[in-house]
């Protein structure tokens, strides 16, 4: 009878500590795949900066304002790379064709790249737009998200 009561009482503690239990609410985590064509060079790597709404102030230039990025080496004329574990919400990407290894994007004396880029979106970058503004390359993401961003060698005419 005492054994009874010992298995009746660890029963009764296990169903009393599972009901106590609360369910975690996590938010989904997202996929975002980035493909990138256009790459002209078999040498260096393409990097690619994820940038959010809350870092949209640094977007495309600061790689301090960068939420996710990763360097890839290029092994033909387009790449495709994954990040997991995004919140939903709007984000851009801004990508650098770094052949020299500086993991930034080279500009010249005007300001002008010296090095392949990409913005998602694919928005014009010439002398009259500039540098394109978060608004302009952001896009929503839900579940599983492609985006695809054309390498540029020089700017839009």
């Amino acid at each position: 009878m005492l054994k009874l009561s010992k298995i009746s009482a660890l029963i009764i503690a296990t169903f009393a500590s599972i009901s106590s239990m609360q369910v975690v609410n996590a938010a989904p985590a997202e996929t975002l795949t980035v493909v990138v064509n256009g790459i002209r060079s078999q040498k260096g790597e393409v990097c690619i900066g994820v940038y959010s709404q809350d870092k949209a102030k640094g977007f495309p230039l600061s790689t301090s304002d960068v939420l996710k990025s990763a360097c890839q080496k290029i092994t033909g004329g387009s790449l495709k790379h994954q990040f997991v574990g995004l919140k939903p919400g709007n984000y851009a990407v801004a990508i650098v064709d770094d052949q020299n290894g500086d993991r930034k994007l080279n500009r010249d004396f005007f300001g002008i790249p010296t090095e392949g880029f990409g913005i998602s979106r694919n928005p014009t970058v010439s002398v009259q737009t500039g540098t394109p503004k978060f608004r302009d390359a952001s896009f929503a993401l839900n579940k599983n998200t492609t985006i695809n961003i054309t390498v540029k060698y020089s700017l839009d005419p």
